[in-house]
């Protein structure tokens, strides 16, 4: 078996344009992976295989592959920046062992790196950080490495230093061992020299080897005595302190280079090596209880000789047929095993497993604890189903996904295109949870929903040109939602008498607006017994069933409270079906009455505009209803910060770029749900009106 202190599952994550791609091609090209590094620019880098990828130059899904450094084996995911795929980082990151967090020189810290920084620290993941694009325009480490304090509230352990900057920038300094590594113009990775600190730059290194050394021997209260003493502690030392304190989130060893001009690599490379944390060292994942998700208070232990377990993370269909991605966390899985799926109850027989290099693969006959790989052709495997030995049924923490914001209503252009259409969106449900698609059962009309106006894009280019299926696109549709703002309190009959035996129900109630967030809550206060206890989920059920149905405009009722206080029942007559209807009356009868107000996302946008256009962007932002919540100036530009209507940003980049001659850029991510303005209200609530007569 494979020695597990030598693995290290890794994800490269980070904001859209920082370098992660390219950073990851050139880490494949230096452990000799591949023999010619591609470029993202050109749609030739190894991780970016989808034609989509390749034409926009950005990573739409995370791709897994293996290398070897220095005797260890990485097992490196590379996921994508835009905020449209984050579901993307975030299952990554839950099957990870460590990240490097990239960041670029001259951007910094940008609102993209933030949710991917958050969803991190949610997962509780060691990283490294690198400050890529050290070569560019603009860039400064220094201030990098001070946005990272203030706006991540992260503090970064400094291991490298820049010499030179911009076109200058020619290597680095290694802050442990205060010694320069500076490359040549070949722009080849291993054409280096190793030097002494350039002289302008001796103060600066001995000031930040100051700090590293009082930052790492906190780590250690041995060393730290020593070190008061006068005692300078060997580099192993410190090097056993740094790895201790980056595997427990006190700091983040922090690198810096180009990994376009192949400098400073080897050096993060080394890092991922010394300090992340290898398969064993990672607190174990929780077991849950399949009922409820409570944890059980058990773990799954990553041991070769424990039972086996693992956590399906992502789906892909490719020529080859279906490929589930899987961490294993404990045990080992061969060829021709069973395996139980706990989620369905069914057990899967183990056919071919493959190991990945993106969209290539080797085929092995075992794995182990430790291993993420992927196994061909499982029939009824989602994202986040837990997989595990048959006499020892267990399910891990599962995966909980963001609800999409926005949707569009398409059809195929043909007429035979509906069931190609089907089978093909089928098979894009199954690979991508923040992807939804539910059939209008009124209009017949297919209605896809997502993240983003660019997740939908993608979706759509990928069913023309993977599945051969041409669709008509409707214009985009806001997911609304409705809530009440009066308490009220009512009564309703249900009674029907005709042959036979007949229905009977009476219930008397409370409702009442919740708090903003809390959902659907039932309780009873009935005593007595006027209504039977066995009724009960019966009207809860006739509640909830109806929530899916506003009385506005039919968007689903959010945040609401019915309480149970009293109600009649009559010995023969009464049924659980009686009372769900009488729920369903009482609904009907009651929402109307208790001022019901029409809710609408709420989007967090954050703009980067050069600083001649901040007038007209923050103008522009106001008439679409939006509220600044803050400004700040960088050396590039200005990055202003907004709450909007999700409904008032459609196609906003097209007009973004026209107000800023072609350089501002945004990104938005969902925020929360705001009261709609009477004017919005009635037009959306007209809107719908109009649309439900037209099928009626």
């Amino acid at each position: 078996m494979a020695d597990l202190s030598l693995y290290r599952n890794i994800g490269i994550f980070a904001h859209v344009d920082a370098g992660k791609t390219t950073s990851t091609e050139r880490i494949l090209k230096l452990t000799g992976k591949i023999h010619k590094t591609g470029e993202v620019h050109d749609g030739e880098s190894t991780t970016d295989f989808m034609e989509q990828e390749a034409e926009r130059g950005i990573t739409i899904q995370s791709a897994a592959t293996t290398c070897f450094w220095k005797d260890h084996r990485l097992n490196i995911i590379d996921t994508p920046g835009h905020v449209d795929f984050t579901v993307e980082v975030y299952r990554s990151l839950k099957v990870l062992d460590g990240g490097i967090g990239v960041f670029c020189g001259s951007g910094g810290v940008e609102p993209q790196s933030e949710t991917n920084w958050r969803y991190a620290n949610e997962s509780e993941v060691s990283r490294v950080i690198f400050v890529n694009k050290l070569d560019r325009l603009g860039a400064d480490f220094y201030r990098v490495v001070g946005q990272v304090k203030k706006v991540l509230g992260a503090n970064p352990l400094v291991m490298t230093l820049p010499i030179g900057t911009e076109d200058d920038f020619v290597g680095v300094v290694d802050v442990l061992t205060k010694k320069a590594y500076v490359w040549d113009d070949s722009g080849l990775p291993e054409n280096y020299e190793v030097k002494d600190v350039p002289a302008d730059m001796v103060e600066k290194v001995d000031e930040y080897h100051e700090l590293l050394i009082e930052t790492a021997v906190e780590q250690d209260d041995d060393l730290m005595m020593a070190y008061m003493d006068g005692e300078v502690p060997s580099v192993e030392d410190i090097k056993r302190c740094i790895r201790k304190g980056t595997i427990n989130l006190s700091f983040f060893p922090t690198y810096c280079g180009s990994a376009f001009k192949n400098k400073g690599i080897q050096l993060v490379l080394d890092a991922v090596v010394d300090y992340l944390p290898n398969p064993t060292e990672v607190e174990p994942q929780d077991l849950t209880d399949k009922e409820t998700g409570e944890a059980t208070g058990q773990v799954a232990k990553v041991d070769v000789d424990e039972p086996f377990r693992a956590l399906a993370f992502k789906i892909m269909d490719d020529r080859f047929g279906a490929l589930t991605f899987i961490r294993i966390y404990s045990g080992k899985l061969e060829k021709g095993m069973t395996v139980l799926n706990s989620f369905t109850g069914k057990t899967e027989r183990i056919g071919r497993m493959v190991e990945m290099h993106a969209d290539e693969r080797t085929e092995i006959s075992k794995a182990q604890a430790g291993d993420i790989i992927a196994v061909v052709g499982m029939k009824n495997v989602q994202t986040g189903h837990t997989l595990c030995d048959p006499n020892h049924e267990c399910t891990l923490e599962p995966m909980i996904f963001p609800e999409p914001v926005i949707s569009i209503a398409v059809k195929p252009k043909d007429k035979g295109g509906s069931e190609k259409m089907g089978i093909a969106i089928g098979k894009l449900v199954a690979e991508d949870p923040s992807f939804v698609v539910e059939t209008d059962e009124d209009s017949g009309e297919t209605i896809l929903k997502g993240m983003g106006e660019l997740h939908l894009d993608i979706k759509v280019d990928i069913l023309k040109r993977t599945y051969g299926v041409e669709l008509i696109v409707g214009k985009p549709q806001v997911a609304y939602r409705e809530t009440i703002t009066q308490p009220i309190e009512d009564s309703y009959t249900h009674k029907k008498q005709s042959g036979g035996s007949g229905q009977y129900g009476k219930i008397d109630y409370r409702v009442r607006p919740g708090e903003t967030g809390s959902g659907f809550k039932f309780e009873s206060t009935v005593v007595g017994g006027n209504v039977p206890k066995e009724f009960f989920p019966a009207i809860e059920k006739g509640f909830r069933v109806m929530m899916e149905e506003g009385p506005l405009a039919g968007f689903p009722l959010l945040d609401v409270e019915v309480e149970l206080y009293d109600g009649a029942y009559h010995a023969v007559d009464s049924s659980a079906i009686a009372f769900e209807i009488a729920a369903k009356g009482a609904y009907r009868q009651s929402m109307p009455k208790a001022a019901p107000q029409l809710l609408e996302p709420i989007m967090k946008v954050d703009v980067f505009t050069p600083e001649d256009h901040v007038g007209d962007v923050i103008g522009d932002l106001n008439r679409r209803r939006g509220m600044i919540k803050d400004q700040e100036p960088g050396t590039t530009g200005v990055r202003i910060k907004a709450d909007v209507p999700l409904a008032e940003m459609f196609g906003y980049i097209g007009h973004l770029r026209t107000i800023t001659s072609g350089r501002g850029q945004f990104s938005m991510e969902f925020s929360h749900y705001n009261p709609c303005p009477a004017n919005v209200a009635e037009e959306v609530i007209a809107a719908e009106k109009e649309k439900k007569a037209k099928k009626d």
